[in-house]
């Protein structure tokens, strides 16, 4: 019984460390999001929507190669089929990202950057457990 509890201690441990990483990835990745989106949105006058598309890709694609080596450590040698696991589960993100934004900005007419926060902490939940459970596995 106290080895089951000490296992459940050490797995739920494990957890929570492997999500701090993908936050802190997350985190880096919201630089980058930001970074590009606001390039693409104010310096290159592109729409707010394909700008937010274009920041949530190159997010996505920093965020693999750092979660592949640091979050979950994957030593598969299939780095394509994985990074194709990892995009699939990013696109829904991107659904869910972009809905965000046009939902917050476009019909409640929040701030935009304001709603691309809420849009991030969504997607973020989506594409840890989504990582974790199929990219991952």
């Amino acid at each position: 019984m106290l080895k089951t509890a000490i296992l459940k201690i050490e797995m739920t441990r494990e957890f929570l460390f492997k999500f701090l990483k993908f936050g802190l990835v997350g985190f880096s990745g919201v630089f980058v999001n930001f970074g590009i989106t606001y390039v693409c949105k104010e310096w290159l006058k592109l729409n707010k929507y394909l700008s937010n598309i274009l920041g949530f890709i190159f997010a996505a694609t920093t965020n693999y190669f750092l979660n592949r080596i640091w979050t979950f450590q994957s030593t598969n040698p299939q780095i394509g089929s994985e990074y194709a696991k990892y995009f699939a589960i990013a696109l829904v993100g991107l659904g869910l990202d972009t809905l965000t934004v046009y939902l917050l900005n476009g019909k409640l007419k929040w701030n935009f950057y304001l709603s691309k926060i809420f849009a991030v902490g969504v997607s973020t939940l989506w594409n840890f457990f989504g990582n974790l459970l199929f990219t991952f596995a």
